[in-house]
């Protein structure tokens, strides 16, 4: 199988040289995502709980347009500008993955882009 590159309206725009998703054979690289909405490419309101639902529906969104969905992810990796805001980050990303979550690291970053607070990327495998 080829490269794939994965892309979606319903997810925001690549602010940079780099791809929504890439695909090869069987696994899909997801790029991290920030807390823009797809509609303004602007970050969303409220605090950390109101950024990292925007960051998993984007990325559910990219997920979406290669055929798959959170179920298929194995990996994430999640950066936060500040670590006092991990348990606020856990608890909505629990929401996403109730049972079997992908295996994961957390992060403290020094900065995000457009100064967000969160930031998540993931690996999913096609069935």
């Amino acid at each position: 199988m080829d490269r794939q590159i994965i892309a979606t309206a319903a997810a925001p725009a690549a602010i940079g040289p780099y791809s929504q998703a890439v695909g090869w054979d069987r696994l899909i690289f997801l790029s991290g995502q920030i807390p823009l909405d797809p509609a303004t490419g602007q970050l969303v309101d409220g605090g950390i709980e109101a950024q990292t639902r925007r960051v998993m529906e984007n990325l559910r969104a990219v997920l979406a347009a290669a055929g798959l969905e959170l179920a298929n992810v194995v990996r994430t990796t999640i950066f936060l500008a500040d670590l006092d805001d991990f348990a606020a980050v856990n608890a909505v990303y629990g929401e996403y993955f109730p049972s079997d979550p992908p295996a994961r690291s957390t992060v403290q970053v020094a900065r995000l882009p457009r100064d967000a607070r969160v930031e998540i990327d993931a690996i999913a495998v096609r069935p």
